[in-house]
């Protein structure tokens, strides 16, 4: 099983979801748990059509994480 960072962003009235690893996946939904559902989704009917034409898998190479600043 592969894990991918996913980043999440607050669009006001929405979420939306981008996973660097996989350009052009995202999603957009209406609450952080809505849109988690929607791109984890997204990411396995990529990576299952990837696999139905032969295509490489994007290895998962980047990292999230929270930086604090005063």
């Amino acid at each position: 099983m592969t894990g991918y960072a996913v980043v999440i962003e607050d669009a006001g009235s929405s979420f939306s979801a981008c996973v660097p690893d996989l350009p052009g996946r995202i999603a957009v939904g209406d609450t952080v748990d809505a849109v988690t559902v929607s791109i984890r989704e997204a990411i396995e009917l990529h990576l299952e059509w990837l696999r139905d034409h032969g295509e490489p898998i994007p290895p998962a190479t980047s990292r999230a994480g929270t930086v604090r600043v005063a």
